[in-house]
């Protein structure tokens, strides 16, 4: 049974709860990950934790190795991760302290972050149109449910490239465009679980809504701030239902993401990629 990994954004920094906590700083060809890793037990379960920003929020958005960070969670024996990220509201009915089961991703950043493990003389092709995990989505679901929370199952989130926030000109585009959350992060973590064989699930706590709304301008900092903070409380007593609740064995088809993506032929992947890529793409070119 693999390990169940915790990516935590903005506001969540550790869980507390973890027994037999163990930091691990992890070794990867693609450089440097947020953090050190928080490794240890969970209602009974193998979790690793990692702060996406790093602790005291030092990474911006288009700074974060997120391919350092998803290779480091493979290399740690991941098989699922459940993101956490705070997000800003672009409908009505989407309101702050909710949360949003995100299914679907449109990227807007545009400083190319690194986005995929295949380079240097290998080529894959992953299929992404549905982009999260949608039974490890519907077991988050189902247990923030069960716990009273407002959930909301389904919606596109619109990946900025930050770290300020919108214009109202960008805002009123993305509702036309019929977006449902905006955020700066998990696009990149998506596509490169997703070539990692990893499980992956975005869990949107809405702080705010985005400029468009007519009460933005009473909005604060502060107000934002003190929404993300009850967010991240209620997104940890969920994370212990969804613990609980996750079978041991997958039954999704992300664990043979990469049976029929990588085109090129073995025998042309230099050395040094196979060897990089192992933990990877090892079963298919071994």
């Amino acid at each position: 049974m693999g390990r169940i990994g915790i990516i935590g954004g903005s506001g969540l920094y550790n869980i507390e709860g973890i027994k037999g906590v163990k930091q691990v700083a992890v070794t990867t060809p693609f450089g440097k990950p947020s953090d050190k890793f928080t490794l240890g037990k969970l209602e009974g379960r193998d979790v690793v934790f990692l702060p996406r920003h790093g602790k005291g929020h030092r990474i911006p958005p288009s700074e974060i190795n997120y391919r350092a960070n998803i290779y480091a969670m493979k290399k740690l024996g991941v098989e699922r991760i459940i993101s956490v990220t705070a997000c800003g509201s672009l409908k009505e009915e989407l309101r702050p302290l909710d949360f949003v089961l995100v299914d679907q991703f449109v990227d807007r950043t545009n400083q190319g972050r690194k986005m995929s493990f295949f380079e240097d003389g290998i080529v894959a092709h992953i299929v992404f149109a549905q982009p999260i995990c949608s039974e490890l989505s519907g077991i988050i679901y189902d247990s923030g449910k069960a716990l009273g929370l407002t959930m909301h199952k389904g919606g596109t989130y619109l990946n900025m490239e930050g770290p300020a926030f919108s214009t109202l000109a960008e805002s009123k585009l993305y509702r036309q465009w019929g977006m449902d959350v905006i955020g700066m992060t998990n696009m990149a973590e998506a596509k490169l679980a997703r070539e990692a064989e990893i499980c992956y699930a975005t869990v949107a706590c809405i702080t705010d809504y985005d400029c468009w709304h007519s009460q933005h301008e009473s909005v604060t900092i502060d107000m934002i701030i003190q929404n993300l903070a009850k967010n991240i409380e209620n997104a940890k007593k969920m994370l212990l239902a969804v613990i609980k609740n996750l079978p041991e064995k997958r039954a999704c088809s992300c664990s043979d993401a990469l049976k029929y993506a990588i085109i090129t032929d073995k025998k042309l992947i230099p050395e040094e990629t196979k060897k990089n890529l192992k933990i990877i793409i090892g079963k298919y070119i071994d």
